[in-house]
Formats: C-alpha cells, structure tokens, sequence
C-alpha cells in the first residue's frame, strides 16, 4: 500500500513582517510535533534554524519546541501560529480533517511515485489553490514524506482481508476511510501518541513511512513490517 502524508511549514505573517526591521532582535517559536532525534529536527528543522541566524547576522533566532513541547496538541498548531502563540509551525493538515480539503488530494493513495516528486507538486499545488485556506499566515514549505508501509503487532497483513479487525492507527481522514472499508477499524491519534498506543494495545498496528519509525523506536516494538 503506497500513501503518502502531507506536511506543511507555516509562519505567522505579521512576526515575519516584524522581523524586518534591521535594529530589531527577534526570537521566533519554532513549535513542531517532532521529538528533537527526529530526522526532520536534525536535518531539517536545526539547519533551517542555523540558516536563518547566519543570514539575519542573528537578528533572527529560532526557539525550537520540540514533541509539542510548547504546550496544544498538533491539530492547534495552525491556529496557534495564526493567533501568534508560536511562530512557525509544522504540521499535518490531516490532523484536522475537512479543515483544509484541497490538500486533501494528496492523501489519496498512488498519487506520487515518490516523495521528491510529492514535495514539488505539493508547492506548485497549495501555493495554487490552497493559500485561501491558510489565512493569517504564511506557507514556507510543503512536502510530503515516503511512501507509508503498514506495521502490525500479533498479525502479519499479507493480503488485504487480513486487515478485518484490526485496530490500525492512520494519520489522515482518506486512509482511515481505506481502512475502514477494508475491515479495519481507524484510531486516530497524533504521532507520538502511538508508542503508547501499541504498548497498551489500544492499536493492532499503523501505517508509517520507515524514516519516522527509528526516532520512536517503533520498529522495536512490532513485529511485522
């Protein structure tokens, strides 16, 4: 099963705005649902920061909010960046499902045959149609990530009626929609609530792409991949 999620950076406009004046020192809340070992804080997030410090010859700062650190759960995060309680922000607009249905389009299954592929088309995308969805803020990346590939806990999946009964986590409103009409019953939740999830056995298994797994440990906690 090839899905793929997409992500979005967001910034509120009137900070950026701010951020303008040479004599002025900003510091802005980089607020994200990552844990800091996560791939994208180590080669995304850190370095966006670093450049951002150089450029502005450190007029700009970032305080980086970790793992929801800075308080809200992920489906507050775009209000909470346009209501100017962080200023930028990373997100899934799954996380809020119907809020944004023109991104909607790519949680469809088989509509990019990669990631490279996916992030471009995204931003050509969003920067098109999508922009009206986001008001009072300011699209700085969209992308998406590899495709997902199903983990379970108990029972290997092999075809697709081996999903019927189980509890399986999906990030979006479009595969939960899949799953249900395989057999399967959706769980939503955030990402890092699903380590808790599987220990507890509140879910059979969820559908992930592999870069999100490590930084988890996810793959050490079921057993089929």
């Amino acid at each position: 099963m090839k899905h793929m999620t997409l992500k979005l950076a967001a910034a509120a406009a009137l900070v950026l705005g701010a951020a303008q004046a040479h004599s002025q020192e900003v510091t802005l809340k980089f607020h994200h649902i990552w844990n800091p070992q996560a791939m994208a804080s180590v080669n995304v997030i850190g370095p966006w920061c670093e450049k951002v410090a150089k450029e502005s010859n450190n007029r700009l700062k970032c305080q980086i909010l970790p793992a929801m650190s800075g308080g809200g759960t992920p489906a507050q995060l775009v209000d909470r960046v346009k209501d100017g309680v962080d200023d930028v922000i990373i997100s899934l607009p799954g996380y809020t499902a119907g809020r944004f249905p023109s991104t909607e389009v790519f949680e469809l299954p088989f509509m990019c045959n990669s990631a490279e592929v996916g992030a471009q088309a995204a931003w050509v995308y969003m920067n098109k149609h999508s922009t009206k969805e986001f008001p009072g803020t300011k699209l700085l990346a969209t992308w998406v990530h590899d495709e997902g590939y199903v983990h379970t806990n108990g029972k290997q999946v092999k075809t697709l009626a081996d999903f019927k009964g189980l509890k399986m986590r999906a990030p979006t409103r479009q595969t939960n929609k899949l799953l249900a009409s395989l057999g399967a019953t959706p769980v939503g939740m955030p990402l890092p609530a699903i380590p808790d999830a599987v220990s507890k056995g509140t879910i059979d298994g969820f559908l992930l792409p592999w870069e999100v797994m490590p930084s988890l440990k996810l793959h050490e906690m079921v057993k089929f991949h």
